[in-house]
């Protein structure tokens, strides 16, 4: 969850923990945290916590950081917050203006046991229109998972099971 978008819809975050989903962070706004001075990427999850932890009622476990760059600042900044970060080895470069079959053959490409999806649920930080495709590409992935054989599971739980 970003932060800046709980804060215009903070009952979508109490909806999307009543629907069972994890909570977890991926910072207050989406800057690249490797182009943050000194600081920025502390205070950039600490308010993002607190944006989080007041929309849902849940302190967030783990924290995604934005284009998938992380510096020491923001590994102190985890570990001052209990925040686990946690990358992906799959992705459907969703941000970019292309269609769902696109989307989930490139989520596919690297579908396999343990590994970790990133999709996103908004176009405003993307050049493109919205975040229909995307949705439209969850299910193609499901049923590319199913075909092989794997459970989908919310990364807390693909992160503890061996």
């Amino acid at each position: 969850m970003v932060g800046e978008q709980l804060l215009r819809a903070p009952a979508l975050g109490g909806e999307i923990v009543r629907r069972g989903h994890e909570v977890a962070l991926h910072g207050f706004g989406h800057p690249r945290h490797d182009e943050l001075r000194p600081g920025a990427s502390r205070d950039d999850l600490a308010k993002g916590h607190g944006a989080v932890e007041a929309a849902t009622g849940r302190a967030p476990r783990f924290f995604r950081p934005p284009y998938g760059e992380a510096t020491e600042a923001t590994q102190a900044a985890c570990e001052r917050l209990a925040l686990e970060p946690v990358h992906w080895s799959a992705w459907g470069l969703d941000w970019q203006s292309i269609d769902a079959e696109q989307i989930a053959a490139l989520v596919s490409a690297d579908l396999s046991e343990g590994a970790i999806v990133v999709l996103h649920d908004s176009p405003r930080y993307a050049p493109r229109q919205d975040a229909g495709p995307t949705v439209e590409a969850v299910a193609l992935v499901a049923d590319a998972a199913a075909e092989r054989g794997l459970a989908l599971l919310p990364v807390g739980e693909c992160l503890a099971s061996d």
